[in-house]
């Protein structure tokens, strides 16, 4: 489904994460990959680097500075001479924008989850914007922007900022052959979801929700939708949100188990 595709591939930490799930899935289905890694969890990366089918290069990438965009513009350059299709995996907010702190997070952590969360797919899109000259497919994480959800707080406005940086994208770069969507995916027990305060309690409401049921620990399904909208049988689809959570984005939200933190009221 992706023969010779060259993949730009972010947000890789562990084996556990969507992104190497992505990446494995990828290399099955023909393509070539490299992926990005930042600060301490580098190493942590290129570990998780060497246990795909076919070990890849993983190159420095902090997508708040234009300089490493430009520098793995130019690596990938040098190395394919083309790019077909991003990955992007990549949120952060600091812990006060988190866990219940809504009402009492300081500007400076909101932008910051913005910065990193929503503002970076344009960064990154942009960066590798001349290396798709021939068309391409931008893809990036999401978690569903449209409600507002317990424990998630300022992380949940960027997501929905993240969606609307994705629909201006599908316009502006559509006429480049570029097409943009996102994928919404249920919990999943990655590392970096862990750390959410409340994420446990978020789980079990789709374990109990979702029509089809809902494994926090199996990355497949998420990963192989992300594969569709990279490969060419999404090549009319741009814009889109495509929901990956058993089911639970359309039944009726009974969250009546869910409540904020213990911390989060003291």
């Amino acid at each position: 489904m992706l023969a010779d595709k060259k993949l730009l591939i972010t947000g890789v930490i562990t084996r556990d994460s969507i992104a190497w799930e992505v990446a494995r899935q990828a290399q099955e289905a023909g393509a070539e990959v490299v992926l990005t890694g930042f600060g301490r969890a580098k190493r942590m990366t290129e570990r998780a680097a060497t246990k795909l089918p076919t070990p890849v290069d993983v190159l420095d990438l902090d997508v708040n500075d234009p300089e490493h965009l430009a520098a793995v513009a130019e690596d990938l350059k040098e190395r394919w001479g083309r790019l077909d299709g991003v990955l992007h995996a990549i949120a952060f907010a600091p812990e006060d924008a988190l866990g219940g702190r809504f009402l009492d997070t300081p500007p400076e952590s909101a932008a910051t989850a913005f910065q990193t969360s929503a503002y970076s797919l344009k960064a990154l899109s942009v960066a590798m914007l001349p290396l798709m000259e021939d068309g391409g497919a931008i893809v990036g994480m999401d978690f569903d922007g449209s409600v507002a959800w317990p424990v998630y707080d300022w992380m949940g406005v960027s997501k929905a900022a993240l969606e609307a940086v994705s629909r201006y994208l599908a316009r502006d770069l559509g006429p480049k052959g570029v097409r943009v969507n996102l994928v919404s995916a249920g919990p999943l027990g990655t590392l970096a979801a862990r750390g959410i305060p409340g994420f446990d309690q978020l789980s079990d409401a789709w374990q109990r929700q979702a029509p089809l049921g809902w494994d926090t620990e199996d990355t497949g399904p998420v990963a192989g939708a992300v594969l569709f909208l990279l490969s060419d049988l999404a090549r009319a689809i741009t814009g889109e949100i495509l929901h990956v959570d058993g089911g639970f984005h359309a039944m009726g939200t009974a969250l009546d188990g869910i409540r904020e933190p213990e911390t989060a009221a003291a």
